[in-house]
């Protein structure tokens, strides 16, 4: 809005940054804002702007992406360059393609960054390829970074600005006058001291040192008393909560956080910059679609009124947003906004007749493309086509068009495919992208009509995964049946909440290994379309087996499909706006899906836009078919670059099958181009992908910082898909029910544990999560199916030959930190004379029987009783007493990465093992008339004996692994 100050200006001064607001909407910007520093808390003051700034140590940003915390240690995202890719009703629209992230944990961090930011930006102008505030065209836009790229932890530093290359002269320069670049590239995370109050007049303090065996800077002389002491340290800031003080395990998180934070940063500056998938407008709100935005003048922030569903920085901008810093906050979404202009003819040239009287129809439209000089020619009403044809007085009787494509990316099981696939616990669906195909007139006149068509892509809505070793890996359905069928539901609520009636269109493949998907896919449609068939909400299935009927590269076949669903897709219509007014609601959505929802879907997706486009130019008097020029060049390049875009976004290459998106043809250069992206696709699937998902889920929120710490002892995270609280409770209740066959015994308590692969011994990789159940006559070891929700097998002790027990220190693995914690790593080991009372059943799901696996174990009896509940299967009883036997237990990680439901107070690893312990004994005691204690403490496994039984080669492995992935 011109008069309005739309950009943001950071200044590196004595006492701290100054933020130039972004101005409201219809209103003057706010005075610029202080940010100070104070033990690294941010505490923003309102204050006049520009008195008393040094010049110099300046640049200039278009807005904030939000505040990165990580460990002690915050970094400003702030937009340095960005490009116009389009305008909605004359409001701009901009793709960001660069981001610097500056320290806050220190004055002179925060100088040296910014000047390493002014000194990139400078060049970048000089050399001519600085971006200004003038439109461009949105299909120049260069997508071709993706999340997914090599990523070096030399690249950068926590004191350096991510907005440009850093020469080695340069990393040198900031090596000597940084501490945090010097500890951060080689001390690895051992950071070195940094000022507790940082403006103060007297001088710098220094931090607390570390014990990590590093040597750190030695603390600075100028240290002022009353620092030294505290007594003049200032209240915390709000906006940041104030970290408590560091206990020993507080400093084990933070250290590996410290550790993988430049990379992090990295990463942070590929996703926000260039990797040119997020959008924003200072004054639209392009996360609605014509028919749900709000249409009404309002003058609350523009934050408040996006759809949260597709604010990608939430999570990050959160601390401007509790500090009532509105005039900062600058929502983001990621997907694609593209524009194309275009011409048609309102009197085209009548048809030839031939001499069979036949008409020829094969006409084609006019390929224009946007620019400005084609924008001033449409705000003119003006063709510089010199085949336009003439009205009656001489004028032209083209029409000028303006196509906007706009696909949002939802946040829900955001991330990268193979690592995020199907569905979650409330519904939401890897891959969900709302694509939204506007058609209006370039100059948005409130007198002409706006067509907004809407359309949905997603993952199939069952949990299943799959390896991402392998070019055509088998989907593996997890979970049972019933908790599918409930995110199933759920996913379909939420879509039939949103957009009204839903027509599904499934692409996978009929036969082989995707069958196994499309199959539980459309059961669970059937028993969905049955509960909702009292109501009439049937949902529209459609299965189209596109690789079976457009084999040969026939993808004009698609055409099939579209006369299969037509009827659906014009009873939903379009939305239609005229003079703000709705005439017009669309009533229903289209959801498709293949796999990835990528390259099939989108030839699938732009064919169903085209017939929308071609039924709103009808309802403006012109007719398709009649047009002079029929190439649509200016569609197709519009639809390819979005199926390109959320391509990588996903898969992290171009989409396969581009090339008939773009020209409506396919051959062999293009099958061999769609080889190529499929083995980058792998290489990132199984290199870079895993430390990207953890910084995906990271930035939005999903977890915390100890997600680093799983990484670094995994080099993968977790799925937070389904609540593994919820599941081990379901499992806890299951074994139950069907394991324990007397009525008569008393449930004391149910746990699930960690267990060795192999019973009766202590250390077998892998460890397997496993049910111990306690009853007032007998411990039951329960193997699980955590993917079937099912029990795979049970070993029964009667409490009467418990022997005694025993807990400490528990250790498996040496390679991280974490993994040889004995703090963290503890369990117990039960040990008891097995009886004729015991026994061992497993779930073959079928009356044969199998041999036991460990040799002396219970022998085979043909005369034993059935099992117990429906776990068919053998039924072993002991015919000779064996040397003792044990059942080894480690406890679960007392902490989760995961954010949601962490509020609850849980118990530590040991004091879970002490319980457990307890209470078996308490039970056995029961029992006997010695009530002689039968628990001790002791190592089980030591960590130098942990350590001495690592062998070479899994050191070896595991800093492979590291050095590729992490």
């Amino acid at each position: 809005m011109p008069g309005l100050v739309r950009k943001l200006l950071i200044f590196a001064a004595v006492d701290g940054l100054v933020l130039q607001p972004l101005a409201q909407r219809g209103q003057r910007p706010a005075p610029a804002t202080k940010i100070a520093y104070e033990d690294n808390n941010i505490e923003y003051v309102w204050k006049d702007g520009g008195e008393g700034y040094k010049a110099g140590k300046s640049f200039e940003a278009f807005g904030i992406v939000g505040l990165l915390t990580v460990s002690k240690y915050s970094f400003l995202i702030s937009i340095t360059r960005r490009e116009q890719v389009a305008q909605i009703q004359g409001k701009p629209i901009y793709v960001v393609t660069e981001v610097a992230l500056t320290p806050l944990s220190s004055r002179n961090a925060a100088e040296s960054s910014i000047l390493q930011t002014q000194a990139g930006l400078q060049k970048a102008g000089a050399g001519g390829d600085a971006t200004d505030d003038s439109d461009t065209d949105g299909d120049e836009a260069d997508n071709s970074a993706a999340l997914s790229d090599d990523i070096d932890d030399e690249d950068i530093h926590p004191a350096t600005s991510t907005s440009g290359s850093i020469s080695g002269e340069g990393l040198r320069e900031h090596r000597r006058t940084s501490s945090v670049a010097e500890d951060v590239i080689s001390r690895k995370g051992g950071y070195g001291p940094f000022a507790q109050k940082w403006f103060s007049k007297k001088g710098w303090t220094v931090g607390q040192r570390r014990n990590l065996g590093m040597s750190l800077t030695e603390p600075d002389n100028t240290t002022s008393r009353s620092d030294q002491t505290g007594e003049s340290r200032r209240q915390p800031s709000p906006i940041i909560k104030p970290l408590e003080k560091d206990d020993e395990e507080q400093k084990n998180i933070n250290d590996v956080a410290e550790r993988l934070l430049p990379k992090l940063l990295r990463t942070t500056q590929i996703l926000f910059g260039t990797s040119q998938s997020f959008f924003f407008s200072y004054d639209y709100d392009i996360t609605r679609s014509i028919a749900t935005r709000r249409t009404t003048n309002s003058e609350l922030p523009l934050y408040t009124e996006v759809d949260p569903l597709f604010f990608w920085n939430r999570h990050l901008i959160q601390p401007f947003i509790d500090a009532g810093q509105t005039s900062l906050v600058l929502p983001l979404m990621q997907g694609f906004v593209g524009q194309r202009w275009f011409e048609m003819d309102t009197n085209p040239p009548k048809p030839a007749i031939g001499l069979t009287g036949d008409e020829n129809t094969a006409m084609e439209m006019t390929d224009l493309s946007v620019g400005d000089k084609d924008q001033d020619h449409a705000d003119a009403g003006e063709s510089d086509s010199p085949n336009g044809q003439k009205s009656g007085d001489g004028r032209s009787t083209k029409r000028p068009f303006l196509l906007t494509l706009i696909s949002r990316r939802s946040i829900k099981r955001a991330g990268l495919r193979y690592l995020r696939r199907g569905v979650d616990e409330e519904g939401h669906t890897a891959n969900g992208v709302e694509t939204e195909q506007i058609l209006s007139e370039p100059s948005w006149a409130p007198s002409s009509k706006i067509h907004s068509f809407v359309q949905l892509r997603g993952s199939v809505p069952i949990f299943f995964s799959q390896s991402p070793y392998s070019f055509k890996p088998v989907p593996q359905i997890q979970h049972s049946a019933e908790t599918n069928f409930r995110a199933f539901k759920k996913h379909f609520d939420n879509i039939s909440d949103r957009y009204g009636s839903v027509q599904v269109v499934s692409l996978v493949e009929k036969h082989g290994p995707e069958s196994i998907v499309g199959d539980a896919y459309e059961k669970n449609m059937d028993r969905l379309n049955l509960e909702r068939a009292s109501s009439g909400d049937s949902i529209g299935f459609e299965w189209f087996d596109f690789h079976s009927i457009c084999r040969g590269m026939k993808f004009e076949n698609v055409s099939l499909l579209m006369d299969a669903i037509g009827s659906k897709l014009d009873k939903f219509g379009d939305t239609v706006e005229l003079e703000g007014q709705q005439l017009s609601r669309q009533s229903g959505v289209l959801r498709t899906n293949c796999m990835d929802c990528l390259d099939r879907t989108n030839v699938v997706q732009s064919a169903c836009a085209r017939r929308a486009l071609e039924m709103q130019l009808k309802a403006e008097g012109i007719d398709f078919c009649l047009q002079a020029d029929q190439s649509t060049q200016w569609f197709n390049t519009l639809w390819a670059d979005n199926g390109d875009a959320i391509s990588k976004q996903y898969a992290s290459t171009a989409a396969l099958k581009g090339d008939f998106t773009r020209t409506r043809k396919r051959d062999y250069k293009g099958a061999l181009t769609d080889m190529g992206l499929s083995i980058s696709r792998f290489y990132s699937g199984i290199v870079n992908d895993y430390f990207s998902q953890a910084a995906i889920d990271f930035l939005l929120g999903n977890v915390t910082s100890l997600v680093w710490e799983d990484f670094e002892a995994n080099l993968m995270s977790g799925d937070p898909a389904v609540s593994m609280q919820k599941l081990r409770q379901q499992a806890i209740d299951v074994s139950q029910k069907l394991v324990v066959a007397d009525e008569h015994e008393e449930f004391i308590g149910g746990w699930t544990l960690l267990a060795p692969h192999i019973p009766n011994t202590i250390k077998s990789t892998p460890f397997e999560e496993a049910v111990l159940l306690l009853t007032d006559t007998a411990l039951y070891a329960t193997r699980f199916d955590w993917n079937m929700e099912k029990v795979i097998s049970f070993e029964r002790v009667d409490l009467g030959h418990v022997v005694s027990l025993k807990y400490g220190a528990y250790i498996t693995s040496t390679l991280s930190a974490a993994q040889a914690d004995e703090k963290r790593n503890v369990g117990f080991i039960i040990t008891y004379k097995a009886g004729t009372d015991d026994v061992t059943r497993v779930n073959t799901r079928s009356m044969s029987t199998v041999p036991f696996p460990e040799e002396g174990g219970p022998q085979r009896d043909a005369s034993a009783s059935p099992p117990a509940k429906g776990l068919v299967g053998l039924i072993g009883r002991q015919q000779s007493p064996p040397a003792d036997r044990i059942l080894a237990w480690k406890a679960l990680p007392s902490r989760s990465a995961v954010t949601n439901g962490q509020d609850a107070p849980s118990l530590s690893e040991i004091e879970t093992v002490k319980t457990i312990c307890c209470e078996i004994e308490r039970v056995v005691l029961l029992g006997r008339s010695e009530k002689k204690s039968i628990v001790e403490a002791g190592s089980i496994i030591s960590q130098e004996e942990a350590r001495k039984s690592t062998g070479l080669l899994e050191h070896l492995g595991h800093s492979l692994k590291k050095m590729v992935w992490a």
